[in-house]
């Protein structure tokens, strides 16, 4: 009794103690399994998170302007003088108002009150012209009717009294209040540039059939700040005919003789002289239709024609080189406005950004660039003036009632456009559309150039070529280790080539950047015959040594056979060096980098693709080798020893068997090389000569993505377009790995199914 009862108490707490382990290891598992399930969903939620970031910084870029009416009032001065030009400060506080009667009139810009009055030195004269000297230096000429000229610059003048801002117009005169005679009639047609030594203009007086054109240089005094203006030379166009706008280029090269009609002298007045011929003569307007110029305006940096025509569309022109190196104008935007003559075309001051007011009563912002139709804003009434202020954050809108119509505008990105970002563009002064990158310039004007298909390009160039060389060394070395090496030199060698794996990328791009690229470029042509001479040096020597009576090739084991190759490959590799100059004087007259840039007509920068082929490709072998390797090695063994069992070779076995079974290991790989490849940046960035090219050549650099983040971001204004932008690169580069890694993955699953049967 006391025994079958000592029995059942140690079986009950045997059972006992066996539920409580249960208990536990069920608590464990469930544990575990929250753990895995909480860490899964973590990371699904970080690249979400990283997804729904970049959507944030880039999404602005393609937000419409927003344009909002704020205030309308009456014409500050007279509505009987008309508007020749307004200036609105960066503060959108205050404006001035200049007419053609030689007032100028200080207003606040938000409610119109007139806060200064003040009337132009013209000692009695009319104005009969007026022209735009230089926008950046807020500088203007006006022509007079006894033919002078004056030049005027506005400016405002910031106070604080009680500690309030109080900004006032101010009139200055850069070269005295004097005006400079010219001609001696009235002033008909005038134009004038200034930089900071010359200044040139181009005038005609009325009844004078004549254009006449002259430079003066600026002469600072020695006593004060005055600048005089003493002419250095002058030319003459005889007889041109009737001439509506003269247009002079900022630079003091370009000059164009606009009719109404649409004719068009282009000159080229870099060399005066008294007989200038036009270098040719077009219509901006289709005169099959009839359509007339009703407005035209310099673009930012006074390069493009904006012309406005009757039939309501914008066109913009400018000088391009041709094949013979002479300048011509082409056509190379259009924007259809409206069914309406454009009345008035105004420049932003910092942007290829413009507005056009049309005889319908419509605003409508505009980039060139991008080829965007930003906002349209219906008015309703007849418009007459139309200024964008420095900022291009407001704008005035003068109607032919007497009215000024207050605008506030939110567009802070119109230079960025679908097509300006993946098609090509036709950049001012280039000869041709093309897809470039260049995202900053010493030049005030300057036009972002912000297309990604050139890092792109970049970025698929660079991981090709570097998987070219990584991928056959890779794969060929891990089919030999898992299949045909020695388990013994197995555990040396693949943790070896893994090692190479941590070597800092920062270390390989050095030495790619200022080892490998000179001495390549020195031994250009030895680096191409290792590509010959290896591969058919080792096919010679193995052939050789299966020539040899068996008992001598059995003292080394086939597993250690490869050790037999590697002073081979060395000794090849020698020998390849030691010919470089022998194959430069029998093939390439003595230097292949020589022959290559002037025979071939092949460009040859010294940090090439070729460089990142070789430099990138070393650093993605360890990863296309480890996975691939154990892919290799973890194929059944059954099915080995059954292939060779039923008398295949060893090949055999290697080539029907293994492979298809470890393909989609290998895929894996190979998939895992290339994802790698497309994100490098170190490497890319230290040896590659960071040049935006589309160009396959191997002979050439590239910038990539990656190194383009690392390049520019630093340097990126904060949330400017060009700060976006890179995100947006970042976005791409994102997508495109994504992409890439779903495809590989649907193949491996297909490959899988497909071999998972043997």
């Amino acid at each position: 009794m006391e025994k079958a009862a000592h029995d059942r108490l140690d079986e009950a707490l045997k059972g006992e103690k066996f539920e409580r382990r249960i208990r536990r290891r069920n608590f464990f598992d469930r544990l575990w399994t929250s753990s895995i399930t909480v860490g899964g969903i973590s990371i699904i939620g970080s690249v979400l998170l990283i997804m729904f970031f970049l959507f944030y910084v880039v999404g602005p870029l393609f937000i419409p302007a927003h344009v909002e009416q704020q205030a309308e009032y009456r014409l500050p001065g007279s509505d009987q003088e008309k508007t020749l030009y307004y200036g609105i400060d960066e503060y959108k506080e205050t404006a001035l108002r200049i007419t053609d009667k030689g007032n100028v009139i200080g207003f606040n810009f938000a409610d119109g009150q007139v806060v200064s009055e003040y009337a132009l030195p013209l000692a009695g004269e009319e104005i009969t012209s007026f022209t735009r000297v230089n926008e950046g230096e807020k500088t203007f000429a006006f022509g007079l009717s006894n033919g002078s000229v004056l030049f005027a610059k506005y400016g405002y003048k910031v106070t604080y009294p009680n500690d309030v801002r109080t900004i006032d117009p101010a009139i200055t005169f850069p070269f005295g209040e004097e005006p400079i005679k010219l001609v001696d009639g009235a002033i008909e047609l005038l134009a004038a540039r200034s930089n900071d030594s010359q200044v040139m203009i181009a005038v005609q007086g009325k009844g004078e059939p004549d254009i006449r054109i002259l430079t003066y240089d600026k002469t600072e005094s020695m006593l004060s700040d005055e600048i005089t203006l003493e002419e250095s030379s002058s030319g003459k166009i005889t007889n041109p005919g009737f001439v509506d706008w003269l247009m002079l280029g900022g630079s003091m090269r370009n000059l164009y003789l606009v009719q109404r009609n649409g004719k068009t002298q282009y000159y080229d007045i870099s060399e005066l002289s008294d007989d200038l011929k036009p270098l040719e003569t077009v219509s901006l307007t289709n005169q099959d239709s009839a359509e007339e110029i009703s407005t035209i305006s310099f673009l930012l940096g006074e390069y493009s024609l904006m012309v406005g025509t009757s039939t309501g569309r914008v066109l913009q022109w400018f000088p391009v080189r041709g094949e013979d190196n002479v300048f011509r104008l082409k056509p190379i935007r259009s924007f259809e406005v409206a069914d309406k003559p454009v009345e008035k075309i105004a420049i932003e001051h910092a942007r290829k950004g413009f507005a056009t007011i049309d005889a319908e009563g419509n605003f409508n912002l505009y980039n060139s660039t991008a080829e965007r139709h930003l906002k349209e804003m219906e008015v309703g009434t007849a418009l007459s003036f139309v200024e964008i202020s420095e900022r291009a954050d407001g704008a005035l809108v003068e109607t032919q009632d007497g009215r000024v119509v207050n605008y506030s505008i939110e567009n802070e990105h119109p230079d960025v456009s679908v097509s300006s970002l993946w098609g090509k563009v036709h950049y001012e002064g280039y000869s041709e559309p093309s897809y470039t990158w260049q995202s900053s310039s010493a030049s005030s004007d300057f036009e972002p150039k912000l297309s990604l298909v050139p890092l792109t390009f970049g970025t698929i160039k660079a991981a090709f070529y570097s998987m070219l060389f990584a991928v056959p060394i890779a794969i060929l070395g891990a089919i030999y280790v898992a299949f045909f090496m020695e388990k013994k030199s197995r555990k040396i060698i693949k943790p070896a080539i893994e090692l190479i794996e941590a070597l800092p990328t920062v270390i390989l791009g050095f030495l790619a950047g200022l080892w490998l690229a000179p001495m390549m470029e020195a031994n250009l042509a030895a680096f191409f015959s290792l590509l010959i001479i290896i591969p058919l040096g080792v096919m010679t020597v193995g052939y050789l040594f299966s020539l040899l009576p068996e008992h001598i090739r059995l003292l080394l084991p086939i597993g250690k056979r490869a050790y037999l190759m590697i002073p081979v490959v060395l000794i090849l590799g020698w020998i390849s060096f030691a010919l470089n100059t022998p194959l430069e004087n029998l093939f390439f007259d003595g230097d292949m980098r020589h022959w290559l840039t002037i025979s071939a007509g092949i460009d040859f920068d010294q940090r090439n693709a070729m460089v990142i082929g070789f430099a990138m490709g070393f650093a993605l072998i360890p990863t296309i080798f480890s996975v691939a390797e154990d892919a290799i090695y973890n194929v059944p063994s059954y099915l080995v020893n059954g292939s060779l069992a039923l008398g295949a070779s060893g090949w055999q076995t290697m080539v029907g068997v293994v492979l298809p079974t470890a393909s989609p290991g290998i895929f894996s790989a190979v998939m895992l090389g290339f994802g790698r490849g497309i994100g490098e940046t170190m490497i890319v960035l230290m040896a590659s000569g960071n040049t935006p090219l589309m160009d396959a050549n191997l002979f050439q650099g590239m910038r990539t993505l990656s190194a383009n983040l690392a390049v520019e971001m630093p340097e990126a204004e904060l949330y400017s377009s060009h700060y976006r932008v890179l995100f947006l690169s970042g976005l791409v580069l994102f997508i495109f790995t994504f992409i890439i890694n779903t495809l590989a993955e649907v193949v491996r699953e297909r490959m899988r199914r497909k071999y998972g049967s043997l």
